[in-house]
């Protein structure tokens, strides 16, 4: 029963992976280890297929051997982040408080990202 609950929180987490691909405020890195440790525990399939699947492999293992995201990974979040936050800014509120929370945010997750 344990390696079935770590099994189905290493799928929902590799799904959450995946969907932090396309927001940038939902963290990618994070989901991808914890479903890279569910799976080492769990199905050794689906931790095999993980780790040599040729996007979230190589994104792991980078992150395993150097303890950091790449390079153009964290070029692309950030651009992502930044080109979402404007659309939102411009485009969706009229707020000038959701404005400056917006703007606030994407400064603070681009510092992390990029430290």
């Amino acid at each position: 029963m344990k390696k079935k609950i770590i099994f189905v929180v290493g799928i929902v987490s590799l799904l959450l992976g995946i969907v932090g691909i396309f927001i940038p405020l939902l963290p990618t890195t994070p989901f991808l280890l914890l479903s890279a440790a569910c799976f080492s525990r769990s199905s050794e399939k689906m931790y095999s297929w993980l780790m040599n699947h040729p996007w979230f492999g190589k994104y792991i293992r980078e992150f395993q051997e150097n303890k950091s995201i790449p390079l153009p990974t964290k070029v692309i979040s950030v651009g992502m982040l930044w080109i979402t936050i404007f659309l939102s800014v411009i485009f969706v509120t009229k707020s000038i408080h959701i404005r400056v929370l917006l703007i606030t945010i994407a400064v603070l997750v681009s510092v992390h990202i990029l430290r």
